[in-house]
């Protein structure tokens, strides 16, 4: 898993042994079960995580009924907005599949950019980077209609229908899992 950390970084920024070494004693790495829940609702926390393998999604509970927002898979990075604004989480985080983590926190961010500077530089880029592609993300959630949400799904990130279960996807399509089964069923029907 180390090798796909590093393969991953090295898009950003070259890493010398020292570098690599730096972050292997950071004790990154962690396996966690599908089912398990990062974090709660109210809970405080100062982790962040990077998926080098599996699913995790961020839900809220609303009027009983689990609203699920956002799914991150491999290669993907979540800072939840509890550990910036230092309050407690609006939101819970669970594991969708058996995933294996990075997790950090904002101590070990601090040592790794004071002892090698250009850890800040990747980290500003991919936050960058992933606050583009959220705008683009939030955006397209507020003009398209669920079937066109699907549509979007299915052509940019396939593997969430085969990964993720039914009445979550739908959740996350800002629909009923029923309203998901017609809107598959008339899809399929004009593809025949």
């Amino acid at each position: 898993m180390q090798d796909t950390l590093f393969d991953f970084i090295s898009k950003y920024i070259s890493l010398t042994e020292d570098e690599k070494n730096a972050i292997l004693s950071l004790d990154l790495f962690r396996s966690v079960k599908k089912g398990t829940t990062l974090l709660k609702k109210g809970q405080k926390s100062q982790d962040s995580y990077f998926v080098l393998k599996g699913c995790i999604r961020i839900y809220y509970i609303v009027d009983g009924e689990e609203k699920t927002t956002a799914f991150y898979t491999e290669m993907d990075a979540l800072t939840p907005h509890c550990v910036i604004n230092k309050a407690p989480s609006e939101y819970f985080i669970s594991c969708v599949e058996d995933s294996i983590l990075t997790v950090s926190n904002a101590d070990m961010e601090v040592e790794i950019n004071s002892k090698f500077p250009k850890f800040e530089l990747m980290c500003r880029i991919l936050a960058e980077e992933l606050l583009a592609k959220q705008q683009i993300d939030f955006d397209e959630f507020k003009t398209s209609s669920p079937e066109q949400r699907y549509l979007s799904l299915i052509q940019n990130r396939p593997d969430l229908i085969q990964r993720v279960p039914q009445h979550q996807l739908a959740s996350y399509l800002g629909i009923k899992p029923q309203s998901l089964s017609r809107l598959r069923a008339r899809i399929l029907e004009r593809k025949s």
